[in-house]
Order: C-alpha cells, then structure tokens, then sequence
C-alpha cells in the first residue's frame, strides 16, 4: 500500500517562495515516477513538476519553469517541490502522484497513488 501526504502549503504574497513536501508510506520512491499536480477553482487539472524514478531527470510544466524545482529525499522518502517567485496564477490545490512502470510523466492517467492535496494560495 502506496500512501502519499502532502504538507508545506499555506498563504503567500506574490513573489514570495513555498517549500511542499509529499512523505511516501510505503515502498522506497526510488520505485516511482513522481510528480505534482494542481487545480485551480473552476479548471483543470494539470501538470506542474515530475521526477524520473532514478532522480536522473526532472520535468516542468512550462509556466513554472525557472521557478519551481523538484528533488527527491531517498533518505526521508519524500519529494519536494521549492516553488520561488510565486504568482497569483500558482494559486490551487496542490497534489502529489505516483506510478510505477512505463508511461508518460506528465500525463496524470498514468498516475495510480494520489495525496489529498494541499492549498497553496498566493495574494496579489
């Protein structure tokens, strides 16, 4: 049984920086692609960050590129997402994922494990 947690959201102004974090119960993540979702009010969701399971390669979506940056802590069994000079537009629920095996990592059909989400809203 796969369990993911996702904590570190809370409220920010814009151009401020959050640090999320998704603790895996379970089997190592060293097995797992992973990545962070978010959902906006009213769209959508989509893509933000994924993480290969050797850490060797990490994907973005394009809007947060440059910004937000992913990392795996094999030690504490979580993955991270550092997210820097932080918009309005970033404001949603925040959901970490899971899959092992062969697929797309931005795509979330793929994704098996799902946390609850965490909030993360930025005030203009």
């Amino acid at each position: 049984q796969v369990r993911l947690v996702e904590s570190g959201g809370g409220l920010v102004q814009a151009g401020g920086s959050l640090r999320l974090s998704c603790t895996v119960s379970g089997p190592s993540i060293n097995n797992y692609r992973m990545a962070w979702f978010r959902q906006a009010l009213g769209k959508e969701r989509e893509f933000v960050a994924g993480v290969e399971w050797s850490g060797a390669y990490t994907y973005y979506g394009d809007s947060v590129k440059g910004r937000f940056t992913i990392s795996r802590d094999t030690v504490k069994n979580l993955v991270a997402l550092q997210m820097n000079s932080l918009k309005p537009e970033d404001t949603g629920v925040y959901y970490c994922a899971a899959f092992s095996g062969s697929g797309h990592i931005k795509m979330q059909a793929f994704y098996k494990y799902w946390g609850q989400g965490t909030q993360v809203t930025v005030s203009s």
